[in-house]
């Protein structure tokens, strides 16, 4: 089923009715004069929605709440450059800088604030395709946005945007008080979670300062050293592995305290097959700050770096061409520090499995071309 027409002929709120009562799947494009607006539907279900014809984002939000601050969504929208695929809120949820929870609550009320507006339009043409939810390249929407786990009824919005007025649309979203109360049911944040720092974080001033060097590195090794420089600005030591697929080989180090430390690194060869740790942290290709769990790779590991268990590790993949490629461990052992917030580092290792894929493209490319002239000679 494909439904296509003009708002002029066809309401919004009878094509609802009809992708309600069918319990259709699909996304449900409009464009008008007033702009551009993209509804997905599943089992009849509004579970995203979004408009240009509306000032705010999910991310502006997330901010105007409260909820994360300026320079987090600022470095989510820079990781969204390279990354067009993501919405900047699943990137946010990814790096651990907003829960599923409160992404869900505000999307309700992102997705209220489109159909209120889309409600308003008199003309547009719009189109509905059954079973398809690639939403690559089908509007000129800049952001996307968070799908909803359940959905919205769509005879509830229709209601409800029967009964709003059009000043509410103008209205946050949601207000801190708002999210402070209902987060308080299940503590969840608090205001102080979400103060603003006094003085900028180390994360973001070494992600300022090297980022730039990233973008044109002149092989991988220059991109292992880009990794350890910027981790070393924020832990008091650090260790980077090489992934194979069934274990992972030092690459480098910084502030391990024993001799010939280089050295012992690039000779360490761990199995990572044997530490059900490890293995998951790597098949996941997700962050982890917490403890370090004994096993026997483990301890292996920590008897080379001399011995001492710190409180708190992190660990952080990076991840080129689908699968995890090289591993960096850090901690702060001889300070006892908590580890700080780290969004930039883990932007910045994002970059740099980025700028691993494009040197090994142009490694496999240069050895293409070199078969290709040693044949033709």
């Amino acid at each position: 089923m494909s439904l296509a027409g003009r708002l002029e002929d066809l309401a919004i709120s009878d094509i609802f009715q009809i992708l309600s009562v069918g319990k259709k799947t699909g996304t449900f494009i409009v464009r008008g004069s007033r702009g551009s607006a993209l509804i997905v539907f599943k089992n009849g279900l509004v579970v995203r929605a979004e408009t240009n014809d509306l000032e705010k984002d999910v991310g502006s939000s997330l901010v105007e709440a409260g909820l994360i601050k300026d320079t987090v969504l600022n470095l989510a929208a820079e990781i969204k450059k390279e990354l067009p695929f993501k919405s900047v809120a699943e990137i946010l949820y990814e790096f651990g800088s907003v829960t599923a929870e409160t992404l869900e609550k505000i999307t309700k009320k992102r997705i209220e604030g489109v159909i209120y507006r889309l409600l308003l339009w008199e003309d547009g043409d719009f189109q509905f395709e059954l079973d398809d939810l690639d939403l690559q390249g089908k509007t000129d929407l800049g952001d996307l946005g968070w799908e909803m786990s359940k959905g919205l009824s769509p005879e509830y919005l229709l209601m409800e945007g029967a009964r709003v007025q059009d000043e509410s649309t103008q209205m946050p979203f949601m207000s801190s008080e708002e999210f402070r109360e209902d987060q308080s049911d299940d503590g969840g944040m608090w205001e102080d979670d979400w103060a603003a720092p006094a003085t900028e974080r180390k994360d973001i001033s070494a992600l300022k300062s090297l980022t730039q060097e990233l973008r044109f590195p002149n092989s991988t090794s220059e991109i292992t050293l880009l990794i350890l420089r910027f981790a070393s600005d924020i832990f008091h030591r650090g260790v980077l592995f090489m992934v194979g697929k069934s274990d992972m080989m030092g690459l480098g180090q910084f502030g391990l305290d024993i001799e010939r430390p280089d050295e012992k690194v690039r000779q360490m060869l761990l199995v990572t097959d044997r530490s059900p740790f490890l293995k998951k942290i790597v098949l996941e290709q997700m962050p982890y700050k917490g403890r370090l769990e004994q096993d026997e790779v483990t301890r292996r590991m920590m008897d080379e770096f001399g011995g001492v268990w710190p409180p708190e590790v992190a660990f952080f993949p990076v991840v080129a061409e689908g699968r995890v490629v090289a591993l960096l461990y850090c901690d702060n052992y001889s300070t006892g520090q908590d580890i700080e917030e780290t969004e930039g580092l883990e932007i910045f290792v994002n970059h740099a499995g980025l700028a691993l894929e494009k040197s090994l493209l142009q490694r496999r490319l240069q050895e293409f071309e070199a078969k290709r002239d040693a044949g033709e000679a």
